[in-house]
């Protein structure tokens, strides 16, 4: 499998790195990377000799990391990638492509080859690039929602969606209908718009009784039908699920709300923009100073918040080789104490037995909790955290420890900015200090004599 251990010229054209600005943040956080321990991580879940012989790693990791920190779609990122040069020479390339480095599938195929384990190396990455930043003894802990990229869910929906598979998979194999329903099925579609009317919403409940009478008489249809072209096996665990979803009542638990992606639960943050939310639970561990992200745990089941503290410490402590000495959260964690040896702090009223300094340290702690919320915020609206595209289950650890990779990194930019910027200033500064030095003109001061 190819490997770069090393930046080597080009002895017959112009070196790409040799056209480029060496100062530039990317070209900077290239060089910090270690690159070669990430290719020998990564390259396990590669077999060598097998098929068509795989890209660099560096190249695809540094694809992902581009894609996640400009918040760009694959399509998008491999574009960019042939237009510039910058992009070209983070990923390890000596020289200017022309053409596109891979298409934007090798991507997909990218993540899903090294799975939730390869990314989470790449996240331990980005946090040793922190340094002591990420050594902090105290951490604020709290949890968002990840939506997944699925419609709003309704039983009409869901029964509509079964009906037209149930017709694609027919014409797929040329079986002979008795009837498609195409036509009822829009105007049961158009009476479905009533459900929030008073004196309408019989009229939608007739509508949605009957388009689930329309789905079972498919199933049954295709049953029957299936065996003679021997698919009925095939398709009876499709069958059974399509079943359950149509049956499935509103106080039911563990609902179907997505014929593709069955793993999406229903969450409900009590905010009074968006009462419920549907995906999956992602738990945050940020440092309280620093705003390092140490800590990622993407939970399947909606569990309470104070039950995924074992988790997001375990995973922290894996990241950054240190456990967690205080962890601070909200409210919605009451009920924890101790998790191990870490101690969790919750707002509320004073200890008595609490010195006046214990009560002021835990004060100053807890105002400072609020800052994982904008955190959050712009993972959210910056690092393609608020609506999740992966697939899958496995999608939803990938997408989350991706997002939080991008954060680490973008910090680590902001902060060589700021240092460059500093540096100029005291420069700046300096010469401009030497510059009057050196205009300033030594006149001798005479004393004047009295005549009086």
């Amino acid at each position: 499998m190819p490997s770069s251990n090393g930046h080597q010229t080009n002895l017959f054209g112009t070196d790409l790195l040799l056209q480029l600005d060496p100062n530039d943040p990317l070209l900077v956080l290239a060089r910090a990377i270690p690159w070669q321990e990430l290719e020998r991580d990564l390259g396990c879940h590669y077999c060598p000799g097998v098929g068509r012989p795989a890209l660099p790693i560096k190249l695809m990791a540094g694809l992902l990391l581009l894609k996640q920190v400009e918040d760009l779609s694959d399509e998008d990122v491999v574009l960019d990638f042939k237009r510039n040069p910058y992009y070209q020479a983070f990923c390890g390339l000596t020289e200017f492509s022309l053409k596109p480095p891979c298409d934007s599938s090798e991507l997909a195929k990218f993540r899903t080859r090294i799975g939730a384990d390869g990314i989470n190396r790449i996240f331990e990455v980005s946090v040793l690039l922190q340094g002591k930043a990420a050594l902090e003894d105290t951490v604020n802990i709290d949890t968002t929602v990840q939506e997944k990229n699925i419609t709003y869910p309704t039983d009409g929906k869901l029964a509509i969606k079964i009906i037209n598979r149930l017709n694609k998979l027919a014409k797929a194999y040329g079986i002979q209908q008795r009837r498609t329903y195409g036509q009822e099925v829009k105007g049961l579609r158009l009476s479905l718009r009533h459900f929030r009317h008073v004196k309408r919403r019989g009229k939608a409940k007739k509508a949605l009784k009957r388009l689930r009478t329309i789905a079972h008489a498919l199933i049954r249809e295709l049953r029957r039908a299936l065996p003679k072209v021997a698919l009925f096996e095939r398709y009876q665990k499709d069958f059974l699920f399509y079943e359950r979803v149509l049956g499935q009542q509103p106080q039911d638990s563990d609902k179907i709300y997505s014929l593709h992606e069955p793993q999406v639960y229903c969450i409900a943050k009590g905010k009074d923009h968006k009462a419920y939310e549907y995906g999956n639970k992602v738990s945050f561990a940020v440092t309280a100073k620093s705003n390092v992200i140490v800590g990622v745990v993407s939970h399947e089941h909606n569990v309470f918040d104070g039950h995924t503290l074992p988790d997001i410490l375990r995973h922290t402590a894996a990241s950054r080789g240190k456990e967690v000495e205080t962890a601070v959260c909200d409210r919605g964690y009451r009920g924890s104490k101790t998790v191990g040896n870490t101690q969790i702090i919750l707002p509320g009223p004073p200890l008595k037995r609490d010195s006046r300094y214990q009560r002021d340290q835990k004060r100053k702690r807890c105002r400072r909790r609020a800052a994982i919320e904008p955190v959050i915020g712009h993972l959210k609206a910056d690092f393609r955290l608020a609506r999740n595209f992966l697939k899958g289950t496995a999608g939803d650890p990938i997408n989350a420890l991706l997002a939080a990779t991008a954060w680490n990194l973008k910090l680590w930019l902001r902060a060589f900015l700021s240092f460059i910027f500093d540096c100029f200033n005291r420069f700046y500064r300096l010469s401009k200090n030497r510059t009057k030095q050196s205009m300033t003109v030594n006149v001798p001061s005479y004393q004047l004599k009295s005549p009086y």
